[in-house]
């Protein structure tokens, strides 16, 4: 059996070395150089010098290959030699004034996946014009990373890793390659414990990685078992975890630096569903292959609380997160229940596999005893949010205008994709029941919608934004930056947000 505590730290061992070199691009000596250009723009400097130094190869295979730059277009050759380098990649950077952070990244995580398919270890990606460093060593981080832990050697073709990217360029880059170090290891943390089985991401492994962040500076961890849920009277949390062999976990991460205002402070909330069988009313055995995944709300705020603990704002944080098995026993929580959730509100349940937002709830309303001026919540919620949106893009929903308004511009700085939707009255009166406070699922239609307005009966009087992220946690290819698994969206967004 796969003990969890052994894979706590593995994601560390993911991750490439990341530094700067201040050299010309012909003097690198790694295994790949990676040169971008702009679409119907001349060549850099360095693409001059590099093509040089091969004898004209590089712009003779450019010409051969229709080059003109744009995105993802590549030429890539061996130098043979002639450079101290062994292989030389030329990238479409596409338009100069559409080359976004996440272009930026992809630009780099190409470039890593070309050193690993041609099995060299270490690349330097010569930073473009107007590019950020950070941007650029982030996604070379990112590209280099695959979740292999569980897989063993294959004698006859080893596993192979990328073991370090350089961002050449001139200057002083060390205060970009210290945050991108930290931004990749906030975010493999995500995509790592989205991606582990649910034998091994289990809610007291949720709970492993929230005591580990309590060795930074200004934090605090509170980790209630089940009896101290039980006696906290978290009646959602409690029914959802009834059915499981495995006891459910209730974390709180708080940081608090010194002379912050704990008015202004922001409350990051995530449903930890680490296996959702989908209880009573049981999914299907093809529904439930990815249902690992159902804590990918609970791994971007564990990321992002990573990344803010050691980046230090000024600005107070609490990370929540309620953690749990939603699985079909002889005590598992049924249909026609009606629950008394942590807040004192009652729900009759129409569905067991609407556990989330139960989990949820009583999340939330432990966030607005704490008083924050903000609560934004994350959760692999609702089907229907990936049919409305698609794959690429995280359904956001806010009663109120500003904080909308902020949160659509913290993922606009870091270009994640968020789409606010609406709070409709009308799908909000499905929820009602004869018999209790309201009911726990709304009509078919709009199933996101009625989601996201059962979360907004527990926020109180706090400011509150809901990103339903079902679509983007999880990819079933590569993509850029993105690998294939958990993806860690909405780690870097929240950091944002938190004013790291």
């Amino acid at each position: 059996m796969i003990q969890p505590t052994a894979f706590v730290n593995t994601f560390e061992r993911c991750l490439m070395q990341l530094s700067s070199f201040a050299g010309d691009a012909t003097t690198f000596d790694g295994g790949l150089l990676v040169l971008g250009r702009y679409a119907d723009e001349a060549p850099s400097a360095a693409e001059l010098a590099v093509d040089a130094a091969l004898g004209g190869a590089l712009s003779k295979a450019a010409a051969r290959l229709l080059f003109k730059g744009k995105p993802r277009q590549t030429v890539a050759l061996d130098t043979l030699g002639q450079l101290p380098c062994e292989r030389v990649m030329l990238q479409g950077l596409g338009d100069r004034a559409d080359f976004a952070p996440a272009l930026q990244r992809d630009f780099a995580a190409l470039g890593a996946r070309d050193a690993k398919a041609m099995r060299l270890d270490e690349i330097g990606v010569v930073l473009p014009d107007g590019a950020d460093a950070t941007e650029i060593a982030l996604g070379a981080a990112l590209g280099g990373w695959a979740y292999t832990t569980l897989i063993t050697d294959d004698p006859e073709r080893p596993r192979f890793a990328v073991k370090g990217a350089r961002v050449i360029a001139s200057g002083d880059l060390s205060a970009a390659i210290a945050r991108a170090e930290i931004l990749a290891e906030a975010v493999i943390l995500s995509r790592q414990l989205t991606t582990e089985p649910p034998n091994v991401c289990t809610p007291e492994r949720l709970a492993e990685v929230a005591r580990a962040l309590g060795e930074q500076p200004n934090v605090t961890v509170t980790v209630l078992d089940k009896a101290a849920i039980w006696d906290k009277g978290m009646g959602g949390l409690i029914a959802v975890s009834r059915g499981s062999r495995r006891d459910p976990r209730f974390i709180h991460v708080s940081y608090a630096p010194p002379g912050a205002d704990p008015e202004q402070a922001i409350a990051l909330v995530g449903k930890g569903i680490t296996f959702d069988s989908g209880g009573l009313c049981i999914k299907t055995a093809q529904g439930q292959t990815e249902m690992h995944m159902d804590m990918g709300g609970a791994s971007a705020v564990l990321g992002a609380m990573h990344a803010i603990v050691r980046l230090q704002p000024k600005q107070a944080v609490h990370c929540i997160v309620a953690a749990c098995e939603n699985m079909p026993d002889g005590d598992a929580y049924k249909p026609s229940e009606v629950l008394t959730m942590y807040s004192g509100r009652t729900v009759e349940i129409l569905n067991t596999d609407a556990e989330g937002r139960l989990v949820l709830a009583d999340a939330i309303h432990y966030a607005t005893e704490l008083k924050p001026r903000l609560i934004i919540d994350l959760a692999t919620l609702t089907g229907a949010a990936l049919v409305a949106l698609g794959p690429y893009y995280t359904a956001l929903y806010s009663d109120t205008d500003g904080i909308a308004d902020e949160v659509l511009a913290a993922g606009k700085a870091v270009d994640e994709r968020l789409w606010r939707m609406p709070l409709d009255p009308k799908l909000a009166k499905t929820l009602d029941s004869g018999r209790a406070d309201g009911t726990n699922l709304g009509i078919r239609w709009g199933g996101s919608i009625t989601a996201a307005q059962f979360l907004q009966q527990f926020k109180g009087d706090c400011g509150w934004c809901h990103l339903d992220i079902a679509g983007p946690a999880m990819a079933d290819k590569v993509d850029g930056y993105i690998n294939a698994g958990g993806t860690g969206f909405g780690v870097m967004t929240l950091v944002a947000l938190a004013g790291a």
